[in-house]
């Protein structure tokens, strides 16, 4: 049997990337601007993050306009679902383990 540690995926587990996925999977659509404020990354950090989950199939980008004004929308994919899901059960195992047992 794997240890939880095992499942943790390299590309949800880094946490600017968890946060994308789970703001995303809170709503049917997340605004740039939106996660740049709240994760409070760069506009070029942020768009790197992005890429690397939309490479891997977990986002999809939506571009379109407010009015005149261009945006762009993050939308979690149900594969982007189930890394997220996979990711926090095994997070939830790693307190289980770990949640009663006292800190050295």
């Amino acid at each position: 049997m794997t240890h939880p540690t095992g499942r943790l995926s390299d590309v949800v587990h880094q946490r600017h990337r968890l946060g994308i996925l789970a703001i995303a999977d809170e709503a049917a659509r997340v605004e740039f601007t939106y996660l740049h404020e709240v994760l409070e990354l760069t506009r070029g950090n942020l768009n790197r993050h992005l890429a690397v989950l939309e490479e891997a199939g977990l986002i999809v980008l939506e571009k379109g306009y407010d009015g005149r004004r261009p945006k762009t929308w993050i939308v979690i994919t149900d594969e982007g679902r189930a890394a997220l899901s996979a990711e926090l059960t095994a997070l939830e195992e790693l307190i289980r383990r770990h949640g009663g047992r006292p800190h050295r």
